[in-house]
């Protein structure tokens, strides 16, 4: 396929200011949309685990977080090629994209006769989520610049997770008044519709921002392939692989919390509202807590918030592992979703910092490509551990390996890369 090669932009004719407030009316309508993102994937968490359970008869954990498994391939790979994709072609065609390719995924859950199809509409879900939350991602650091990126990470990744939350606690009751097919997915089914069209008829491209920027940074990897890209995010780059290595261990710990948690909840006792409570409450502490630590990491720097977050994340899953009953789970469930809001925008915002604009997009999808890997490797590995040992042992076995990723941070990571750009 012949490589189509965007025109050159004049930043002075193309209007193409950097900055959150030069750029804010659309800058808000892609935190919406990244809403209506993060809803899309909101309506499986609490209905899926209880669907494998319930409907398909799936008695092994392992069997139950194949869907698990196909959602985090699929959206690692799309998270890649989203930003190889969104260079080549513009970030707006990609954000289309990502919304189109969701479009079967709640006929395909409402509809599926057998587990197959649950697994097949994750893979669609994960394609779409790869496209569609990566370019929004890549689209706001275009326009707000280096100064407030750490706030503007704040900003989109709370508007996802917040997005998440509201719909895993909307389809927990719903599914708990209705049954769980076909109500829960409707939602989800109104989310995609309403995405799709403000992201075709009101979203708009930001690629010439990124150019815009990228001539007033010198640089001597200014010019970097997209293997150069992935060698260095990946393995180079002290601040670049250490991130990518963190935000997979942290995802992870969301494979792990979305397959194992509400059946440790339901087989403990835990009323389908209760679970659906503890569904919500994690991403939603997550969610709006970016709003705080994403401004933060401006403001203190993003290392030592990684390090503190990835600990206190560890905290939460030990007392998971440990404890019984719906009110230390709570507190637990507050605390991994602090723990992890300290870490999810400082991460993103680590990657623009050091990372060049001309291959910025690249690098963002090669760290997302890693971060989402997390979901298929703890998918697999918590599943094969809670078959052999039970999911208390799977869950104290993740929480190690969160602290231990933590100490790799703060000995790996450089400690002013805030200051870059």
């Amino acid at each position: 396929m012949r490589r189509r090669t965007l025109p050159p932009h004049d930043p002075e004719s193309t209007g193409a200011t950097l900055g959150l407030r030069q750029n804010l009316a659309q800058f808000m309508l892609l935190v919406a949309v990244n809403a209506l993102v993060g809803g899309t994937l909101g309506q499986e968490r609490t209905v899926l685990p209880l669907l494998a359970s319930r409907t398909f008869q799936l008695g092994l954990y392992t069997s139950a977080l194949t869907y698990i498994l196909a959602f985090g391939l699929s959206k690692a790979a799309m998270n890649y090629f989203a930003g190889t994709l969104s260079d080549r072609y513009g970030r707006k065609p990609v954000l289309v994209a990502g919304w189109v390719l969701a479009i079967p995924v709640p006929v395909m859950l409402i509809f599926g006769p057998s587990w197959g199809w649950i697994v097949a509409a994750n893979v669609f879900l994960g394609v779409s989520q790869g496209l569609t939350w990566s370019t929004a991602v890549i689209m706001k650091m275009d326009l707000v610049g280096p100064k407030r990126r750490g706030l503007a990470m704040g900003l989109n990744e709370a508007a996802g997770y917040l997005g998440v939350a509201v719909t895993a606690l909307a389809t927990g009751y719903i599914a708990s008044a209705y049954g769980l097919r076909p109500g829960p997915f409707l939602l989800g089914a109104a989310y995609i519709a309403l995405g799709l069209g403000l992201s075709v008829l009101t979203a708009r491209e930001t690629h010439h921002h990124a150019r815009s920027e990228a001539t007033r940074r010198a640089g001597a990897h200014a010019g970097l392939t997209t293997r150069q890209v992935f060698t260095l995010t990946s393995f180079k780059d002290r601040s670049l692989s250490a991130a990518s290595q963190a935000g997979l261990v942290n995802n992870l710990n969301d494979g792990l919390a979305w397959g194992l948690f509400p059946v440790l909840f339901v087989t403990s006792g835990l009323s389908l509202n209760q679970v659906g409570i503890l569904a919500a409450v994690y991403p939603a502490v997550w969610g709006a807590g970016q709003l705080v630590t994403g401004a933060a990491s401006d403001r203190w720097g993003r290392k030592w918030l990684i390090v503190a977050g990835m600990l206190v994340q560890a905290t939460a899953l030990g007392i998971v592992a440990a404890a019984h009953g719906f009110g230390l789970w709570f507190v637990a469930a507050v605390l991994l979703g602090l723990g992890t809001a300290m870490v999810y925008p400082a991460l993103l915002a680590a990657i623009g910092d050091v990372s060049h604009p001309a291959w910025r997009a690249r690098s963002i999808g090669v760290y997302r490509l890693w971060r989402d890997g997390g979901f298929a490797i703890g998918a697999l590995c918590a599943g094969l551990l809670a078959d052999l040992y039970g999911i208390p042992a799977a869950i104290a076995t993740v929480a190690a390996l969160t602290a231990v990723s933590g100490l790799v941070v703060a000995f790996r990571m450089r400690g002013n890369d805030h200051t870059a750009g």
